[in-house]
């Protein structure tokens, strides 16, 4: 379970202050699936960042599993971040020199993993039309295909919780019905936390609850 309380962040921007999370709270229970939507500059890429370890917030809290992130030391959160955190960045962010199946399985270099992580990895390919695209550079492959290799990316380490930001923001309708499909899958099997912010209001409703963000406020809708 995620207990986000009272959380803030402010930035400096040209000597003013623009606050980009104001004194959010949030829970969110094992097996949720929620969606955040809002404008550009409402807060959402910040709120991921101050859930998942890597922007520190202002003031208030963060919580996984009864446990302070913010209250850790650097190398403690970036251990537990590694074991329990996935991300999935809007844009696909793959390393160039490295092939398709390196790339999937380049988070689990960062931690202790056994060697079911290769075989994983390679199911996880499988599942998303990939398998003949193993060897592949990022520069050989389409941006939806891109996009394919970087989400599935996120599940190799077998996270509790996924941060999703605009996943499919550029695949058409056919392939983000997939990736909806395919997280809702991992869901159902593994009870994994996803947490999207999007500004795609058909892909929002296709969630377990949906929220707004409006000037740094999390709102229902």
């Amino acid at each position: 379970m995620i207990e986000i309380k009272n959380i803030s962040k402010t930035y400096s921007i040209g000597g003013k202050q623009s606050k980009a999370v104001d004194n959010a709270s949030l829970t969110v229970q094992k097996g949720e699936i929620l969606s955040i939507v809002g404008h550009s500059g409402s807060g959402k890429t910040t709120l991921l960042s101050l859930i998942g370890g890597l922007t520190r917030p202002d003031s208030g809290s963060v919580l996984i599993s009864g446990s302070d992130i913010w209250s850790m030391s650097d190398d403690d959160r970036s251990d537990f971040r590694n074991k329990t955190i996935s991300f999935i960045y809007q844009f696909a962010s793959l390393i160039p020199t490295l092939t398709v199946f390196e790339n999937v399985i380049l988070p689990v270099t960062f931690g202790k993993h056994d060697e079911d992580a290769v075989s994983y990895a390679k199911q996880l390919c499988e599942e998303v039309g990939m398998c003949d695209k193993l060897k592949a550079y990022p520069s050989q492959l389409s941006g939806g295909q891109q996009r394919r290799v970087a989400i599935i990316r996120a599940f190799i380490t077998n996270p509790d919780i996924v941060l999703a930001d605009e996943p499919t923001g550029d695949l058409d309708e056919e392939n983000e019905a997939d990736v909806m499909s395919f997280f809702k899958k991992i869901n159902s099997e593994k009870g994994t936390i996803f947490i999207i912010v999007t500004h795609n209001s058909d892909l929002a409703k296709q969630t377990g609850r949906q929220l707004k963000m409006i000037n740094g406020v999390i709102e229902a809708v």
